[in-house]
């Protein structure tokens, strides 16, 4: 009678299934990682793009430029916990010509009361951020700049085209 009530011992496996989707998954995971190590880097990429750029300084160069213009819409400060202040540049370009670019690099600084850049940077803006711009066409541009110390002078904020292309 003892045997009656007791539950007969079972047993467990492992179930099968389990481990071929486990299979499976990692099969795919691992697909995935070796495509993308198969990809150029972002640099090499940007580098490829600006290749076919004309530069400041370069024969046609001021052609292409003077067809856009930058304005800056808005700027906000944020303190950081490590006591530097970020600031985020809000700007628009405008493409006042009748071409259309496949690649503009602009370049925004940070500028003293005397014209001394406090902070810089180089951003593309097409084709990384937008795909082109078109004749008459404006399109919205943020950048962020790290750093500042509250006893830095931000008196303005400068924007330039530093690389271009039109088809």
């Amino acid at each position: 009678m003892e045997g009656f009530l007791e539950k007969p011992e079972e047993k467990r496996g492992v179930n099968k299934l389990f481990i071929a989707a486990f299979i499976a998954a990692a099969v795919v995971i691992v697909s995935i990682i070796v495509a993308m190590s198969f990809r150029p880097s972002l640099e090499d990429r940007m580098a490829q793009v600006l290749a076919t750029a004309l530069r400041e300084g370069q024969a046609g160069f001021d052609d292409l430029s003077k067809d856009i213009v930058i304005s800056n819409d808005n700027t906000v400060e944020s303190p950081m916990a490590t006591g530097k202040i970020s600031m985020f540049l809000h700007g628009k370009i405008h493409n006042r010509g009748q071409r259309t670019f496949t690649v503009l690099e602009v370049n925004a600084a940070v500028v003293t009361k005397f014209n001394e850049v406090v902070r810089e940077r180089r951003m593309l803006v097409i084709p990384q951020q937008h795909p082109s711009l078109g004749p008459d066409e404006t399109i919205p541009v943020t950048l962020t700049l790290d750093g500042f110390e509250k006893s830095d002078d931000r008196a303005n904020i400068r924007w330039r085209v530093t690389a271009i292309n039109a088809q």
